[in-house]
């Protein structure tokens, strides 16, 4: 296998090398034989919406994924109906640039409130809303299961159990998940929900990062380089497989560490991780 053939289906988040502007991040992906990207709507913005669209077109690169929308459990209703507004923007968003996939981060317990069923069900809601406008721009909503320490500030969708059942509520060329090893790689369930999401074509994107410990002050930073920790990303992969995944394979990295050092550095250590821990062992 040719070192482009093993990344054929590799995709660079740009939060793992958040450290790279949007040009440098094209120029090394063109230079690596990496061919695709995952985007972050901030970043897209500061450069310039129709300016990042042209200039990975011109590229050649594949945008596999915008994140993020969602936060949608506010309860008072001016909240809620920016939140719903900023999504039609980065439907918007994603369909300037490219990709048929935004990432859904759905938002935790609104102050005060311990109501969790509550906040679900207004996801439903503006999923309902939402749904519709993503399709007539060729989106697809992808719920991102986050580990539940984030439930109660982050993501009170914490199992693609939780996703599925939110999103099978819709057509599945609207709204699908995000498989994010991450996040789902302790539960037990979450094999049978991956052939679950699979038989009905739901798994919009597939994630990779590692559990590693301890986890730093604040957690939210602590997504370990692919290969450091507990997670057997083979397993993982050869799951969504057999439930018919066969897109782009993003590696996703919140980490300090890793934001300290040169991004090409980190990009192309990444790109040797990936194949080394996904690839078909003989």
């Amino acid at each position: 296998m040719t070192a482009v053939d093993a990344l054929s289906r590799f995709s660079i988040n740009q939060m793992t090398v958040k450290q790279l502007s949007i040009p440098e991040l094209v120029d090394a992906c063109v230079e690596l034989g990496i061919p695709g990207v995952g985007l972050w709507r901030a970043p897209v913005q500061s450069y310039g919406l129709d300016q990042t669209a042209k200039l990975l077109r011109d590229a050649g690169l594949t945008v596999t994924t915008l994140c993020r929308g969602g936060f949608f459990t506010a309860i008072d209703p001016a909240e809620r109906a920016t939140a719903l507004d900023d999504n039609r923007l980065a439907i918007d968003e994603a369909a300037t640039l490219g990709t048929d996939t935004l990432v859904l981060v759905s938002g935790g317990l609104p102050a005060g409130s311990k109501d969790l069923h509550g906040a679900r069900e207004r996801i439903a809601d503006a999923l309902g809303e939402l749904g519709p406008y993503a399709e007539e721009r060729g989106v697809r909503l992808a719920i991102e299961p986050l580990h539940p320490m984030y439930a109660a500030d982050r993501c009170v969708v914490s199992t693609l159990t939780q996703a599925l059942d939110l999103a099978e509520r819709f057509p599945a060329n609207q709204v699908g998940v995000t498989v994010d090893t991450y996040h789902i790689w302790w539960d037990d369930q979450a094999p049978a929900q991956i052939a679950r999401a699979g038989a009905q074509g739901r798994i919009h994107t597939f994630q990779l990062a590692d559990w590693t410990t301890p986890l730093p002050e604040g957690v939210l930073n602590g997504r370990g380089q692919i290969g450091d920790g507990a997670i057997d990303m083979r397993e993982w992969k050869a799951y969504v497989e057999a439930a018919g995944y066969t897109g782009p394979i993003e590696v996703e990295l919140f980490n300090d560490a890793l934001w300290a050092r040169d991004g090409r550095e980190v990009l192309t250590e990444t790109a040797t991780r990936f194949v080394e821990h996904t690839a078909t062992r003989p």
